[in-house]
């Protein structure tokens, strides 16, 4: 009795282990939902700095990876340092 039980509780833990690879599987490895932008492109993301601003700002960015909803861009600081953020595809546009 006492191995069904382990057995039990092993499986349980083994699926919750197991379920977050499906959150992995949400990438797009492929580019086939953006045809417009591909990994190491330079394209424009118009950034807003507050939601309520009408001030648009034009940032050069290059996509690093294509994700289901949104896609990720590298962003260079004054600095010279990297910021990856991911955005909205409906904010990005090609120069």
């Amino acid at each position: 009795m006492k191995l069904v039980q382990i057995a039990f509780v092993v499986l349980v833990l083994l699926i919750n282990l197991a379920s977050p690879l499906n959150t992995l599987a949400d990438e797009v490895t492929d580019g086939s939902k953006y045809p417009n932008y591909l990994v190491g492109q330079k394209i424009v993301w118009l950034y807003k700095p507050r939601a309520n601003s009408s001030n648009v700002q034009r940032i050069v960015v290059e996509v690093v990876k294509l994700g289901s909803k949104k896609v990720l861009v590298r962003v260079r600081k004054k600095n010279n340092e990297f910021v990856d953020r991911w955005v909205n595809p409906d904010k990005l546009e090609n120069p």
